[in-house]
């Protein structure tokens, strides 16, 4: 294991981490690819976990909606359209 000591200026504390090589060498090499510092690459991606507040509200479902229809045709004939789709029917 490698320690890590994570400086983040934004309400600064020093965070020491723990981290295997294999991790490590995966956050630098980000970190690299997006030209940011470790600290800056750590704050984006904790950034983008639930905050305690909506982790108590439950998860949202993301996917509601995304395959909306506009066709008229129902699920119940995805078969159907599946052998349309490639030629079967």
């Amino acid at each position: 294991m490698t320690e890590l000591a994570v400086f983040v200026y934004t309400e600064a504390m020093t965070v020491t981490l723990e981290l295997s090589e294999d991790a490590l060498g995966r956050l630098r090499a980000e970190a690299e690819r997006r030209g940011v510092s470790l600290d800056v690459l750590i704050n984006e991606l904790a950034t983008r976990l639930p905050s305690k507040a909506s982790s108590k509200r439950g998860r949202k479902l993301r996917i509601v909606g995304l395959g909306a229809s506009t066709s008229g045709r129902r699920a119940s004939e995805a078969d159907e359209m599946l052998a349309e789709g490639f030629g079967l029917s």
